[in-house]
C-alpha cells in the first residue's frame, strides 16, 4: 500500500529536483547503484530496486562523501523518500549539487 507524499510545506529545506546516481546500502546487504530524483541536506527522494519499508534503515553514499545514515519516511511504488539522520552541512551540500548536476 503506498503512503501519501509529504506536503512540501512540511519539509524541512527545500528540495532540489535533478537526476543522478548514487550508492544505497540497505542492513545486512551489499550496496548497489540507484536513481535520486531530488535531494536536500535533510534527504532524497529515490528510486529502489526492492520495495522498502516504511522506517526501514539505509545508507546513502554520494561520490566523495562517507556514507549517510537514512530512514524511509515515504513509498509510493519503488520511489521512496528517505531523511538524513543527520543533515548534511549546507557548505557540503552546495558542493555536492555541484558535482551531481
Amino acid at each position: 500500500m503506498a503512503l501519501p507524499l509529504p506536503y512540501s510545506a512540511s519539509r524541512r529545506s527545500e528540495r532540489v529536483a535533478l537526476d543522478a546516481g548514487i550508492s544505497l546500502r540497505r542492513p545486512g546487504q551489499l550496496g548497489y547503484a540507484v536513481r535520486i530524483f531530488d535531494v536536500s541536506c535533510h534527504g532524497c527522494r529515490v528510486e529502489f530496486v526492492e520495495r522498502p519499508a516504511i522506517d526501514e534503515q539505509l545508507w546513502v553514499r554520494f561520490d566523495g562523501l562517507q556514507p549517510i545514515e537514512a530512514e524511509v519516511c515515504w513509498i509510493d511504488g519503488f520511489t521512496a523518500g528517505v531523511n538524513f539522520v543527520s543533515p548534511i552541512h549546507p557548505a557540503v551540500f552546495d558542493t555536492l549539487l555541484r558535482r551531481l548536476r
